[in-house]
């Protein structure tokens, strides 16, 4: 045999060599490095958390057409001074809620995520503001004091018209929809959720009143 043979059939030895310990280590060694890929429960749940630690916001616009009349009067009454105008106003609404500002307890012995505080929610209130057929005087005119008012006033019965739209309900129906992920969760683990001393068994549970 010539040693341009001998030398071929080395290489062949070593590569079968080489392949047979790649087989071997793929058999042994993949179960270890599976089982150190593994998750614990709680690390899941707390992804989840941060996942979820997000603003919710439900927006809508509201317009309407105000009267402003503002009277000064001078000498016990003796002079009085109007300044009126028409005023329509559209608003951009925002209902938030910042669940950064979730409260939780994760129990890992009893296999419980306790959520213990739910942020209430924000309301901001936009309002663009135009002022048509202004009627003023000499003693009594148009500031930028009046701006403000209007302003403060619109803000106030744009809040009491807020309560009684759905605008707070559909923004609480998307923070219900947010909380429920983690009802997901804690169901496929087989853990148990909680909001404060409540079981939560299903997404209509979370309708409760919010204390934040």
């Amino acid at each position: 045999m010539t040693n341009k043979k001998k030398n071929i059939f080395r290489l062949v030895g070593v590569i079968l060599i080489m392949l047979v310990g790649a087989f071997f280590y793929h058999i042994i060694g993949t179960p270890f490095s599976k089982e150190s890929n593994v998750q614990p429960d709680s690390e899941i749940i707390t992804q989840q958390l941060k996942n979820v630690s997000k603003l919710v916001v439900n927006e809508a616009k509201l317009s309407q057409i105000y009267n402003y009349k503002d009277q000064k009067s001078y000498l016990m009454n003796l002079f009085t001074f109007d300044k009126k105008a028409m005023v329509l106003i559209n608003a951009d609404v925002q209902v938030m809620y910042d669940l950064s500002k979730l409260e939780y307890q994760i129990d890992e012995t009893n296999k419980v995520l306790k959520i213990t505080s739910i942020p209430k929610e924000e309301i901001k209130i936009s309002p663009d503001i135009k002022i048509y057929n202004i009627e003023d005087s000499t003693f009594n005119t148009f500031k930028g004091e009046d701006y403000n008012k209007i302003s403060e006033t619109i803000k106030a019965e744009f809040a009491k018209k807020i309560e009684n739209s759905n605008i707070q309900s559909n923004a609480q129906n998307r923070l219900i929809s947010e909380l429920a992920k983690f009802l997901v969760v804690t169901k496929s683990l087989g853990w148990t959720l909680k909001y404060q001393d409540q079981v939560i068994n299903s997404q209509t549970d979370f309708a409760i009143p919010i204390q934040g």
